[in-house]
């Protein structure tokens, strides 16, 4: 998955698609995006190898977009939507961190999108990181979100999840689309989680909320081939912990970490 900050903001994001999309055994090949210029970098995307597309949207409102992000352009993050759906990917997925009295009253607005559309809406519950202003009383559980859903869609039917599957998946009668929860901070699945993060600083990151980080840069540096980088690679995973880089979930609010825009989605 090629994130951010914003990936679009490559120059070379093109080129770097295109040879990401060429390595041997690579199944998937995705981007996570704020969508303002998306979507007339999709077509070239799409022709160098992009398999999947996730666009980060926290609110349907205009204004409170643009009081979240501090710009504008949420007309063009829904342009871009629709250019992912009309160049066939299925689904396109929207991360949406709910946050209470922010954008918790569109929970069953974003769900309406997946109605008529291949739509895999994902609500995220709000996470302690640094800069993000966290305040716990803004965070909206898993099992509130969910109520929230089912009580307009009683119908709600979870689907089977792969093992590694870091969200919990829906699907609503008659909807096109689906629907997902994020459950880090509720209802942890670190167990089943095989995520790892290459930072723009050549850090490999191991669990989001981890600070401890593995230098890959430096061995490159010092000429390690494949092997070797597979030798350092392994060792940072054995090393993981076994939830939230070994800290209780109420105390991750203590934890010092990079802020998220430095991290990756």
């Amino acid at each position: 998955m090629l994130t951010g900050g914003e990936p679009t903001l490559r120059a070379d994001l093109e080129d770097i698609t295109a040879r990401l999309g060429a390595l041997p055994g690579l199944r998937d090949l995705g981007i996570t995006s704020n969508g303002i210029v998306l979507a007339k970098k999709l077509p070239a995307l799409r022709a160098a190898g992009l398999t999947a597309v996730n666009i980060s949207l926290d609110s349907l409102v205009p204004a409170k977009f643009e009081l979240l992000t501090r710009r504008q352009g949420h007309d063009r993050v829904l342009a871009s939507i629709d250019a992912a759906l009309a160049l066939g990917y299925a689904p396109v997925k929207l991360n949406c961190v709910i946050m209470r009295g922010v954008n918790d009253d569109e929970l069953l607005d974003f769900v309406a999108l997946t109605k008529d559309r291949n739509i895999n809406v994902r609500f995220i519950e709000y996470m302690p990181f640094d800069g993000n202003a966290w305040a716990a009383q803004k965070m909206v559980p898993y099992a509130e979100m969910r109520g929230v859903v089912v009580q307009a869609h009683p119908g709600m039917a979870r689907l089977d999840d792969l093992p590694d599957e870091v969200a919990k998946n829906f699907r609503l009668p008659g909807h096109v689309g689906s629907v997902s929860f994020i459950t880090s901070m509720s209802s942890h699945f670190c167990a089943g989680c095989s995520r790892l993060r290459l930072l723009a600083d050549g850090a490999l990151k191991v669990c989001l909320f981890a600070t401890a980080e593995t230098s890959l840069r430096d061995p490159l540096r010092a000429g390690a081939d494949d092997a070797a980088l597979a030798e350092v690679v392994g060792a940072a995973v054995a090393r993981k912990k076994l939830a939230h880089d070994g800290v209780p979930t109420a105390q991750l609010v203590r934890k010092s970490n990079r802020a998220m825009i430095r991290i990756g989605g």
